[in-house]
């Protein structure tokens, strides 16, 4: 049919108007449903935008929809999650097929019981047959004033396929809580439109075009109700497949209440994720024997022998298992551990008052643990773990007891106190699914090592764990931070499903690891390392690396007794230089040390508030003589790559002007003509809030995403309780990364993430609409990094990114991004298929 004549939409309520960018949900935000305009209203009485029918009013009363004469389709949803009050505060005044005019009141609603009870009163008008329009009123409308005038054009009637050769799926039970409302309707009715098929959606007698949402909503669907699916067409039976998959997986909502029966807190421990995946297996609880230790010497030149023998041993060890990357640099670091004079000077001291070997050295090491350990910082305390783990190996060879595999069943999840970095690095992982500790952190080298191996492991949990017994199943859920202690036949099944996609995934981007990293539309983001050796630079190479992001130059300085020579730094930079060749950018940071982590070498006062102290660049502008001892260091590899130079927890711009000073006379001295790239990370808040003062002083920013979050949020990233709730997709981190991207690009400047956001397929599509222009990430994960891009539209990611940064919370954002993966990535590859 032909409708050319304008129509104007009346405001079906008084109050402020608002853009639906702005609406904190993502189906609505995102235009899903259909566009329009949101309401905050003022009055309580809802009234049809125009004349029509009432093709659809949920039993709730939240949500009505008028179609026209012409066609025209208009949705008007009451507030935000109010299909959970199931139609406390609202009055129905209309019924389902009546006729309405303009204006007719349609829902009265009690604003105060509502907004009490539900997370916003914002109302939706949406057109969702599509029309173009236009607004015709600013900020404060009043009801029945005129809001939209919308311009059909030529529209033609779709006929269907008859069904008489369509196909049925089986029956399936509907598990969304409140059936087929709004925001599941409309990610139903979207993957159905990838479809040619004709699709209908099947209730009892009744049906429903599946690609029509108030046909969805008008079949009233409620929890627990029997649904079908029809197709007719070409490809009907990948329709079928597809949404019938949709409508289990409970259609973009949260279904775990609704499809089984709610489990009691006592059947899942919490705790944090210290390496991610998911496994279900039995439990295996591992623990270290008790060692006899006499403490009656033989003699201290005895014992003395038998301690250096075990030693020596104990550092033959380590070398053997310093292979690549991690497990290289921890390892070497128990190296030096063995060679603290400290300790050494603790153990010899007993030696002589005709202790024991084992007595001698394990007092020493004990003593030294609790002292980590008592320091109160939590990046400290855990590097006792490694300290524990050394003392163990050398105890174990002044004793004579062989180091012993543990004999593990098939399909093992281990539990323990705490595991060491040495028990980590050997385990079997044919057997070896997962593990789970009560003591350890997200950044222990315990965890480390566990996401070098691919392990699922939780950390932090409640001593609860160590009484489970041998051969319970449990499903470990690392990325939630859960124990399922006794989980159902639908989420083992779910999760085995997820686990052969994740293999078949990372199969799949291994061998694409050459390919570039651009988006469907053509835009490149470079994606780069962040290294700690030449054994991860060469390793990223091989895996696709376009360059090195971050070289954690404190690698060379951590975990020893003294500082590394000016000829060993500058070896180390050289070669990682080659390595890269003269078209590969190499950023490497200027040394990141302080309260935090401190230099055994370097006398450092204790400091309360050590993440609020003497770190980084301020460090080294305390002590200039380090800084450009390094700058030397660093301006050796010069002419072997694109060198750039980065300094760390710049919060002033007199730090940089200082640092760059010494950098311009260290190169003359070096007689360099023209200087290394030189820009600051933006890991504190007023760098990013002053970027466009920096910016034109800098040659680049890098985005700490670990530090920018606890800054911004108060909260210390490593504290067992508030780890989950520091989050850096939190919305306000993610606005200080917008308000330093767009600082930089006035400028001319680019603009890195360093930090483990970038390394989260998840983030990638809201960095990119930020407009960030590399990804510096976790070696093992840059072909999935690279792979996300691909999948990618540049103009659907600045549509995210501006629609999450008006969300509350993190796990908001989360929510939103998990949606905004389902409906492009997922959707478009069944539609491939």
């Amino acid at each position: 049919m032909t409708t050319t004549q304008p129509l104007e939409l009346l405001a079906p309520l008084s109050g402020v108007l608002l853009a639906l960018d702005k609406v904190p949900d993502p189906v609505f935000s995102s235009r899903v449903i259909g566009d329009g305009l949101c309401i905050d209203p003022t009055s309580q009485t809802l009234c049809a935008p125009l004349a029509g029918v009432v093709s659809n009013i949920q039993d709730s009363g939240h949500a009505v929809s008028i179609t026209d004469d012409q066609g025209v389709q208009v949705l008007m949803h009451i507030g935000l999650d109010t299909v959970n009050l199931a139609g406390e505060g609202f009055t129905r005044l209309v019924a389902q097929g009546e006729r309405v005019e303009a204006g007719q009141a349609l829902i009265e609603f009690d604003a105060d019981y509502v907004a009490l009870h539900a997370r916003s009163l914002l109302t939706l008008m949406l057109v969702v047959s599509d029309e173009p329009f236009t607004v015709l009123a600013n900020d404060l409308v009043e009801s029945g004033q005129p809001l939209l005038r919308l311009s059909p054009g030529e529209t033609v009637d779709t006929v269907d396929e008859e069904e008489g050769d369509a196909l049925f799926s089986k029956p399936l039970t509907l598990p969304n809580a409140n059936g087929l409302h709004a925001r599941p309707a409309a990610v139903l009715a979207q993957a159905a439109k990838g479809f040619n098929a004709s699709i209908y959606l099947h209730k009892q007698t009744q049906s429903a075009n599946a690609k029509s949402l108030v046909a969805i909503m008008a079949l009233q669907t409620v929890h627990g109700d029997t649904l079908q699916v029809s197709a007719a067409g070409e490809d009907a039976d990948a329709a079928i497949s597809a949404l019938v998959a949709l409508l289990a997986q409970g259609c973009g909502e949260d279904v775990a209440v609704a499809v089984v029966e709610p489990v009691p807190s006592a059947s899942v421990l919490k705790g944090v994720c210290a390496s991610p995946g998911s496994a279900f297996g039995q439990v295996v609880q591992v623990a270290e024997p008790e060692l006899n230790i006499t403490e009656k010497g033989a003699g201290e030149a005895v014992e003395r022998a038998a301690l250096e023998h075990a030693l020596n041993a104990a550092t033959e060890a380590l070398q053997a298992l310093q292979g690549k990357g991690a497990q290289a640099e921890i390892f070497r670091a128990h190296q030096e551990l063995l060679e603290d004079p400290t300790l050494l000077e603790h153990a010899h001291g007993l030696l002589a008052q005709d202790k024991s070997a084992a007595f001698a050295w394990n007092s020493a090491t004990v003593a030294t643990v609790k002292l980590f350990q008592g320091l109160g910082n939590a990046l400290i305390a855990e590097r006792a773990a490694d300290l524990s783990d050394v003392g163990q190996r050398v105890l174990k060879l002044i004793l004579g007891i062989q180091e012993s595999a543990w004999d593990l069943p098939e399909r093992a999840i281990l539990i323990a106190e705490q595991l060491t970095p040495s028990q980590t690095a050997s385990l079997d992982t044919r057997k070896v699914l997962g593990f789970v500790t009560v003591g350890g952190g997200a950044t222990s080298h315990v965890a480390i090592l566990a996401r070098a191996l691919g392990l699922p492991a939780m950390c932090g949990v409640s001593t609860h764990v160590l009484a489970l017994a041998n051969g319970k199943q449990v499903l470990l859920d690392a990325d939630k931070g859960e124990l399922h202690l006794d989980p159902n036949l639908a989420e083992i099944e779910q999760l085995e499903a997820s686990r052969q996609q994740q293999v078949q995934r990372r199969q799949h981007d291994l061998a694409q690891v050459a390919l570039p990293a651009t988006t469907r539309d053509g835009h490149h983001v470079e994606v780069t390392a962040n290294v700690a050796s030449l054994q991860e630079v060469e390793q990223s190479l091989t895996l696709g690396g376009e360059g090195v992001g971050l070289l954690r130059s404190e690698f060379l300085y951590l975990d020893r007794n003294r500082a590394p020579s000016p000829e060993e730094q500058a070896d180390t930079y050289t070669a990682i230089a080659r390595a890269l060749g003269t078209e590969r950018n190499l950023v490497v940071r200027t040394l990141d040390v302080g309260g935090d982590k401190p230099l055994a070498y370097v006398p450092m006062d204790a400091e309360t508030n050590p993440f609020l102290g003497l770190r980084g660049i301020r460090l080294c502008l305390e002590r200039p003589q380090l800084l450009r001892e390094q700058f030397r260091a660093i301006l050796a590899s010069a002419r072997l790559a694109r060198l750039h130079i980065m300094l760390p927890m710049v919060s002033l711009l007199s730090e940089l002007h200082l640092a760059r000073k010494i950098l311009e006379e260290e190169a003359r001295a070096f007689g360099l003509n023209e200087l290394p790239k030189l820009g600051i990370m933006v890991e504190v808040p007023s760098a990013a809030l002053m970027a466009d003062v920096f910016a034109p002083h800098v040659d680049f920013f890098s985005i700490g995403t670990n530090d920018l979050t606890q800054y911004t949020l108060a909260m210390d990233r490593d504290h067992p309780r508030l780890a989950s709730q520091a989050d850096s997709f939190h919305p306000a981190v993610l606005r200080l990364i917008a308000t330093t991207v767009k600082a930089a690009h006035a400028h001319g400047k680019w603009v890195g993430v360093c930090g483990a956001l970038a390394s989260e397929a998840l983030a990638v599509p809201v960095l990119l609409g930020l407009g960030v222009d590399e990804l510096s990430v976790s070696v093992p994960l840059i072909p999935t990094i690279k792979a996300t891009v691909r999948e990618l539209d540049l103009a659907d990611c600045q549509l995210i990114a501006r629609q999450v940064l008006g969300l509350e919370e993190a796990a908001q954002v989360r929510e939103a991004l998990r949606l905004y993966h389902a409906a492009t990535v997922e959707t478009s590859s069944v539609v491939e298929l």
